[in-house]
């Protein structure tokens, strides 16, 4: 009875350190996540980018990191430019040609 008794207690010990160690960890993560994120924005630049010649920017629309505009081109056709907002990389083009 006296062996089942500190084994019980052993056991509870365990949980309690388990419980404490799964918190430090998250708490760990929470705050590397928020530093990173205060340290990416901070460093931040203005970032450039090139349209074609004559185009007119129609709109924008931002959603994550993410940058969406719509540009009226000089041909008289329109495009969508998706542009990866924290570099400025260009990640995708969709044209729309002009009716002939």
């Amino acid at each position: 009875m006296r062996g089942l008794k500190v084994l019980v207690v052993v056991m509870g010990v365990l949980l309690a350190a388990g419980t404490a160690a799964l918190i430090v960890a998250v708490v760990i993560r929470v705050e590397r996540g928020e530093r990173a994120a205060a340290t990416s924005g901070a460093s931040a630049g203005p970032l450039h980018t090139a349209l074609p010649a004559g185009s007119r920017i129609l709109g924008t629309e931002l959603e994550g990191d993410r940058l969406a505009a719509h540009v009226a081109l000089a041909g008289g056709g329109e495009a969508i430019y998706l542009f990866n907002a924290r570099t400025g990389a260009t990640v995708a083009v969709i044209e729309a040609p002009a009716n002939r």
